[in-house]
């Protein structure tokens, strides 16, 4: 396996919608368990495609012991309103109070392009809201007031010079210790 830079705020494939995935292929399957291992790296709990620089509607999530390849994602219900700290592997060191739906239904594909529904809240739910957002080019800063999204641009603007060319690139030494020997071939 193998651990892909993460793109971050100001990268343009953020901000673009992505693509139907319409059909499984070696790489694909890859590229998902790439994403597991660098999500781990990077410590957190779900990354979408164009976060690693790709066009696909996927995303892989890991809350709670549950471990989930969303693909091609939609809500398709939301119940009550919740506020909560998010943060963001493509956003690193800054975080803010969220407002998400309390509880959602989302119906979405696995690996196998098997139809699935999951009923979420607390942290899978917004994990899965947060992640499906990328999926459609939004950020977390976009759901923020105006001031409040001025205060987290204050502090990504401290935070950015670390990434030159746009790119979160994670030491190997981060990969997970269950990937360091298979990666060592």
């Amino acid at each position: 396996m193998a651990l892909l830079d993460i793109h971050v705020l100001g990268s343009p494939i953020l901000r673009q919608e992505t693509v139907r995935v319409d059909s499984i292929t070696p790489e694909l399957r890859r590229l998902v368990d790439n994403m597991f291992d660098t999500m781990h790296a990077a410590k957190g709990i779900g990354l979408a495609a164009p976060q690693v620089g790709r066009r696909e509607s996927l995303a892989v999530v890991e809350t709670d012991d549950r471990r989930l390849v969303v693909i091609n994602p939609e809500i398709v219900l939301v119940e009550g309103k919740i506020r909560g700290e998010e943060g963001c592997l493509s956003i690193p060191e800054v975080y803010a109070d969220v407002e998400r739906a309390a509880r959602v239904i989302v119906r979405a594909q696995d690996i196998d392009l098997q139809w699935y529904e999951v009923e979420a809240s607390e942290l899978l739910g917004r994990c899965l809201q947060h992640e499906i957002d990328h999926l459609h080019g939004k950020m977390f800063t976009d759901r923020l007031s105006l001031l409040k999204r001025r205060s987290a641009m204050k502090l990504w603007d401290e935070e950015k010079f670390q990434y030159p060319k746009l790119l979160r690139v994670l030491p190997v030494g981060d990969l997970p210790p269950e990937r360091d020997a298979a990666s060592a071939d």
